[in-house]
């Protein structure tokens, strides 16, 4: 029998390639989203429920509808610099809300849980590349809505025997090779679309915060992995808590990092078109470079990122934004302020 999995935030970036990445793996996906900032046109690999993870009745009802096995909760407002100007909103929805899911789920009698968390739970980097045991001090409300879940977990665990994953993802970049499926955020503030939509005059430049950090070209350095690998590794960690796997936190990353001016060039080598930039000043709280090691993620979840050198990624991206009917954001700044996580 198929394995049905519950996908919160399904219809969003990261949640809608991880159903693709699911259905192709042989389980189905049933994705509970209430669009807020998801797309319905990103739901194509099985059923979308609109509803908020805090109303009970309808969640209970769709894991009982289903007959749902295991929960990949991706749902969660995931702006940084948004959430130091309204905290309130970030635990509200990434904590309160998540709470209130988890309930749902223990009434349910569903144990097995995957989570999106974040390297921001880590804070400034302390030694690189990023260890899982790495003192976890965030430096914005965000990742501390994220630490929150994942410091709830084990006391769920110990009382409950919800068994769950945490993944600590680093950079999210691409889009899917085969076209289905790419970014497309309002406001956008991933560096790498922001770069491609700069180097196309939908933005008149990208800014550059910092230009002097300890790095080989002075601009800050982080580790960026494929969409599809991060879909994958879901995949992977639903297979190992329904084969009963113990509860682990993994990092998600490559394991190399690439600087704002790799970035730049690279989208410059894929478009064949210059990139217009504004240099400014660091910004408070930026992190200089922020690499993991994914040493446990291969060992636990038997996981390799296959598609995230920079040339794929920047392929990829470059591929989804030149899509004449691909739903994108279009931001109406001359210069747009990416976020480095």
């Amino acid at each position: 029998m198929v394995s049905r999995i519950l996908v919160t935030g399904g219809a969003g970036y990261i949640g809608s390639h991880t159903c693709k990445a699911l259905a192709a793996a042989g389980y189905a996906p049933v994705v509970l989203d209430n669009l807020s900032t998801g797309h319905r046109w990103a739901v194509k690999w099985g059923p979308l429920i609109t509803a908020d993870i805090a109303d009970r009745a309808r969640v209970s009802q769709t894991l009982k509808a289903f007959g749902i096995e295991a929960v990949v909760h991706f749902a969660a407002h995931a702006y940084v610099g948004e959430s130091v100007e309204h905290p309130r909103k970030y635990f509200d929805n990434n904590v309160g809300k998540t709470l209130a899911l988890l309930d749902t789920l223990l009434d349910a009698g569903i144990d097995k849980f995957i989570f999106s968390s974040s390297c921001a739970t880590y804070g400034i980097a302390q030694h690189l590349p990023i260890t899982e045991d790495h003192p976890q001090a965030p430096i914005n409300p965000y990742g501390a809505t994220k630490l929150f879940v994942e410091q709830i977990l084990p006391w769920y665990e110990r009382a409950y025997r919800m068994r769950h994953v945490s993944l600590r993802y680093f950079n999210a970049a691409g889009a899917d090779p085969d076209g289905e499926l790419g970014e497309d955020h309002t406001p956008e503030t991933h560096l790498i679309p922001l770069v491609i939509t700069a180097a196309q005059g939908v933005n008149a430049a990208v800014e550059i915060f910092g230009t002097d950090y300890d790095t080989d070209d002075g601009t800050a350095v982080r580790d960026y992995v494929h969409v599809c690998d991060l879909a994958a590794a879901h995949v992977r960690a639903v297979d190992y808590l329904l084969a009963g796997g113990p509860s682990v936190s993994v990092n998600l990353g490559t394991g190399r990092g690439y600087s704002i001016r790799d970035v730049i060039a690279a989208v410059e080598a894929v478009g064949g078109r210059p990139v217009p930039v504004i240099h400014r000043s660091r910004r408070a709280g930026d992190p200089a470079a922020l690499v993991a090691n994914p040493r446990r993620a291969r060992t636990a979840l038997q996981w390799t990122p296959q598609m995230s050198d920079l040339h794929t990624i920047v392929r990829t991206a470059c591929d989804w934004h030149a899509k004449p009917l691909a739903p994108r954001a279009r931001v109406g700044e001359d210069s747009v302020k990416p976020e480095l996580v």
